[in-house]
């Protein structure tokens, strides 16, 4: 079951990796991906800090950990083809997987539904 951050990331959790990328609704607002900077393996971040970013035709985004923990895994076919994030965001576009740290800060994420409203209120 996926999550969603305000900020538009996705998380998918197994156990205590937690699989992360951007919202569909976040790439359509950025456009065509030309370019995801990665971060790098064995980074760790706090919920909130900047994990990595992604540019567009339109613009650079930073892109947000949604949870406290260290990246043990990236997504590398995005530096070859980062286009697969406007093909499949939600899925083959993932972009980094986070060994995470505090399960309790999964409560403040939204479901898909939850994240549907947000997006429609904002």
């Amino acid at each position: 079951m996926k999550k969603y951050s305000k900020t538009h990331e996705w998380v998918e959790v197994d156990g205590k990796i937690a699989t992360i990328g951007i919202s569909n609704h976040a790439q359509e607002e950025l456009g065509d991906v030309v370019f995801v900077e990665l971060p790098e393996i064995g980074k760790e971040v706090k919920k909130g800090e900047v994990l990595c970013s992604v540019e567009s035709v339109k613009a650079a985004s930073d892109i947000y950990a949604p949870l406290t923990g260290k990246v043990i895994e990236v997504n590398t076919e995005l530096d070859t083809t980062p286009e697969i994030i406007n093909q499949d965001a939600e899925g083959k576009g993932w972009i980094a997987k986070l060994e995470f740290t505090d399960e309790s800060e999964l409560d403040d994420l939204m479901s898909e539904e939850e994240y549907k409203k947000f997006v429609e209120q904002h």
